[in-house]
């Protein structure tokens, strides 16, 4: 009699419903992706963009005027005295640049702009620079044609940048790609340390160890390597750091509350929210509505304006961005203390969620 031939166990299909629902929701994942990613760039236009204005009443209310009718609601003119307070608001970074006008008949407009405030600002205040010019120009060569004159030398507008980038980042590239490398490196900094790291306040010492370190690296690759930073080491290393924690403690504080579900709070809420509105490869003023501003109550936003303050305006007001860093970070911080508690309190303990696949049906509790 011969032995009864072995088949090889049945592997069950996964059902066609399955199937058909993965597909689909991976393809809305990625649909989400681009449209967070995409978004901002195809809606970007400028609109109510501070520059200041000098000069005489009548020659000011003239150019607004006209600059208006040409381009209406994309810049927001803040009348100062004279150059140097223009200068002095531009420095501040409380306007992109400046417009200086003179009430003697022949004498150029002065432009001033700011690349290192934002490189497509600057290069539009260069294009008004040059408007103005050949309206000077205009209006020259006709009040001398009325008077009979020989026509005038022609009049150039001097465009002066007050604040340039880095010579060794001319056209700003460097600092705006070192803000995406921060988020992912935030995130996934929470990430990994929820993993790897148990006991929720061990989470919190790792939090502040990596974000130090990483604060230090990163500015001696980005200043001393790179050259894209041009501030005080310390002022940005100290940025750098506080952004990294500002990241990942609400990571490991949401992991600490919510369990391992709580991860997905840096790709959500900080890759695909916050990032696309953060302002960090154009200014606030190019995104519609609200979001410009919105996204500056985030991580990411806070820390591109304030990495940007402290490495080329250090008399600019940053407070607020520091305070945006410093409470997400405590917050984040304080939600690791709460799930120590939640854990102690009898819920099911860090170590055994991390080793939760391993245990037999057996052993786990009643």
């Amino acid at each position: 009699m011969s032995a009864p031939t072995a088949t090889a166990p049945h592997t069950p299909h996964t059902p066609i419903g399955r199937v058909l629902g993965v597909s689909i929701a991976l393809a809305a994942l990625v649909a989400v992706v681009v449209l967070a990613f995409a978004w901002p760039s195809v809606t970007a236009e400028p609109h109510n963009l501070p520059v200041a204005i000098a000069g005489p009443e009548q020659a000011v209310t003239a150019v607004t005027a006209a600059l208006d009718e040409k381009q209406p609601d994309v810049l927001a003119f803040d009348e100062v005295d004279d150059r140097d307070a223009a200068v002095a608001a531009i420095e501040k970074r409380e306007v992109y640049g400046a417009i200086i006008l003179s009430g003697t008949p022949g004498t150029a407009p002065e432009v001033l702009t700011s690349s290192a405030a934002n490189l497509a600002v600057s290069q539009l205040l260069t294009g008004i620079g040059s408007a103005l010019e050949a309206q000077v120009n205009a209006q020259a060569a006709a009040a001398a044609s009325a008077a009979g004159a020989p026509a005038p030398a022609h009049i150039a507008v001097t465009v002066t940048d007050v604040v340039p980038l880095a010579a060794s980042d001319p056209r700003g590239t460097g600092l705006t790609a070192a803000m995406f490398p921060l988020v992912m490196g935030g995130m996934i900094g929470g990430i990994a340390i929820s993993i790897a790291v148990i006991g929720a306040l061990r989470r919190v010492l790792a939090v502040v160890v990596y974000s130090a370190v990483g604060g230090l690296v990163l500015t001696g690759i980005l200043a001393g390597w790179f050259g894209v930073l041009e501030g005080d080491f310390w002022a940005e290393a100290a940025v750098i750091a506080l952004a990294l924690a500002a990241i990942a403690a609400p990571i490991t504080g949401a992991v600490a509350l919510l369990g391992r579900a709580g991860i997905a709070v840096g790709p959500i809420v900080m890759m695909l929210f916050a990032n696309p509105i953060s302002g960090a490869a154009m200014p606030r003023e190019f995104l519609p509505g609200v979001w410009g501003q919105i996204g500056q109550w985030f991580p990411p936003g806070a820390a591109a304006n304030l990495l940007r303050d402290v490495s080329y305006f250090p008399q600019a007001d940053a407070s607020f961005s520091w305070l945006v860093l410093g409470a997400w970070t405590v917050g984040g911080l304080l939600l690791s203390v709460l799930g120590h508690f939640r854990t102690a309190g009898g819920a099911e303990s860090d170590e055994l969620a991390a080793h939760e696949d391993d245990r037999e049906p057996a052993s786990l509790p009643a």
